[in-house]
């Protein structure tokens, strides 16, 4: 079946024909949001779980890791799919399997069992918006201009889990943290039902198979990613390689990676084809975001124990920074489109503004920190965070889109996106984490002289009241001590890009001689004086 010529407003042939066609896309959209809303777990409810569920925070922000990997490395599956099942097939099946999974989360209370529906959750996640996305993706740009496609579909993804933040953060101080998992269920019911209604079977082209599919190598880079993660998120809890635990996973992650590579070169169609690593810049894209996502986390770490142990917010009053972030978003996205495909200017000099707005970001928490300071202070900080996050991540995407082919483009974003949604957040919280616990034992190590005879002889003295003091500066401190170590990184990342961006030193900065041609030099010039 094939789609009619006609002339009017935009249509999508999957959709029956009493929907009305300026409705079409806007429902997709509506979708699309839906489908970025839900998760398996929700971070939202963190504290509230942890005491409903008698787990651990580590256990519960592992499954929001294994909820990202399982987006990240569906990827290389979502053509496939796309040309073998049909759109109504395939978004139908996205809303129930999550909304089967959001409703065993709640009663689920084993560790691995919950990590394996957060990853088939994050599968669907993603293949419901992909199905949303692509199939309005005329609508937004008759060209398929990425420099359009990119920036608006970043800013919805961005713009969702901050919403979704707000309705778990809310839902939870009015009930309870399980009403965000049946509100999920649903409004994904609803989606199911409204995709049954409104559309039909369509196919773009004829049916393909799925034959070709390297499943074992999915589940190989899967279990590999997996393992890094874990060790990064239970490492401060297991003290890294002290424990016999991590160190079996680190033996473990590398024999895992051994089987991933060995099983790449040795067979016709591996996951991960060799030659999609062998593209130019594909490695400093790579590194760039990851280093991007480092940054970013101080938001999981440092913000949070200055909110909860600085301020004592409540949660739902440092989730008001949401909608400055939100703000900031939308901002960004609208700059990144104004910038890659009306103006048409320099790919690196809108990353150099990007991690502008993100060294503002970290220089105005480092300066900014304190426990008296109001939350009016911190709106505009979250706003620039939010630019530079939406504003990276489309530019980033775009770079990838235009260094690969099609054949590998979609590979290569399951990597970028492992490194972009998984690995550098969970490094970078694992970075904070082990630097907070160093720079507290260091602060209370050295400002503890103050506390003397000269004070304990005041009276009436207040020990449990100077002591909860003590340490709440200490913490500040450290917080402090660690935004400003990230905030000179950034800074040098920026120069760095900068200085890359100049002609003369990309075309005629000279390359280093090596120590041999030196020293052969200047042995030359011991010959000719004895001449």
């Amino acid at each position: 079946m094939s789609a009619p010529v006609s002339h009017g407003p935009f249509q999508m042939p999957m959709f029956r024909t009493f929907v009305p066609r300026s409705l079409q896309p806007w429902i997709y959209v509506l979708f699309a949001f839906s489908f970025q809303l839900t998760g398996g777990i929700y971070i939202g409810s963190l504290n509230e779980m942890i005491g409903g569920m008698s787990l651990m925070r580590e256990d519960i922000t592992m499954c929001m890791y294994v909820n990202l990997l399982g987006m990240a490395m569906y990827f290389p599956l979502l053509f496939r799919l796309k040309f073998r099942f049909t759109n109504k097939t395939l978004l139908m099946a996205a809303s129930l399997t999550i909304a089967f999974c959001n409703m065993a989360a709640v009663y689920v209370h084993s560790i691995p069992l919950l990590w394996v529906l957060c990853f088939f959750a994050g599968c669907a996640k993603i293949q419901g918006t992909f199905e949303c996305m692509s199939n309005i993706q005329l609508w937004m740009s008759p060209r398929r201009d990425f420099r359009v496609f990119f920036p608006i579909l970043n800013t919805i993804i961005l713009c969702s889990i901050q919403l979704s933040d707000l309705l778990t953060t809310y839902l939870c101080f009015y009930f309870n943290w399980t009403y965000m998992h049946f509100w999920i269920v649903g409004q994904m019911l609803v989606v199911a039902l409204s995709v049954f209604l409104l559309t039909h079977h369509f196919r773009i082209i004829r049916k393909f198979p799925l034959y070709g599919i390297d499943w074992l190598g999915a589940l190989l880079w899967s279990a590999f990613f997996f393992e890094l993660a874990y060790i990064f998120n239970y490492g401060d809890w297991y003290s890294y390689f002290d424990s016999p635990v991590i160190q079996g996973v680190a033996l473990v992650a590398a024999i895992t990676l051994f089987g991933c590579i060995h099983r790449m070169f040795h067979i016709r169609h591996p996951y991960y084809e060799p030659k999609m690593w062998s593209y130019r810049y594909l490695v400093p894209v790579l590194v760039l975001i990851t280093l991007v996502e480092v940054f970013l986390a101080t938001e999981h770490v440092l913000e949070e124990v200055f909110y909860e142990e600085g301020m004592k917010y409540e949660t739902i009053v440092s989730s008001q920074l949401d909608w400055f972030t939100m703000i900031g978003i939308v901002c960004g996205g609208a700059f990144a489109l104004l910038w890659m495909k009306v103006l048409q200017f320099n790919y690196y000099r809108l990353i150099a503004i990007a991690l502008g707005a993100l060294s503002i970001y970290l220089i105005g928490y480092y300066l900014t920190l304190s426990t008296d300071i109001n939350i009016e202070k911190l709106y505009a900080i979250s706003a620039f965070r939010g630019f530079a996050y939406v504003v990276l991540s489309a530019t980033f995407m775009q770079c990838l889109e235009e260094l690969m082919t099609f054949q590998h483009f979609f590979q290569a974003l399951s990597v970028f996106n492992v490194l972009h949604m998984l690995m550098g957040g969970v490094i970078g919280c694992a970075i904070y984490a082990k630097g907070l616990g160093y720079f507290m034992a260091d602060n209370i190590s050295r400002y503890s002289t103050y506390i003397n005879h000269t004070t304990f002889s005041k009276s009436p003295f207040d020990l449990g009241y100077f002591m909860e003091e003590f340490i709440e500066q200490n913490l500040m401190m450290s917080c402090k001590q660690i935004y400003g170590l990230v905030a000179y990184a950034c800074l040098a990342l920026l120069f760095g890009v900068l200085l890359w961006d100049m002609p003369k030193v990309r075309t005629t900065l000279k390359k280093m001689p090596s120590w041999r041609s030196v020293g052969n030099q200047i042995r030359n010039t011991f010959t000719d004086l004895k001449k």
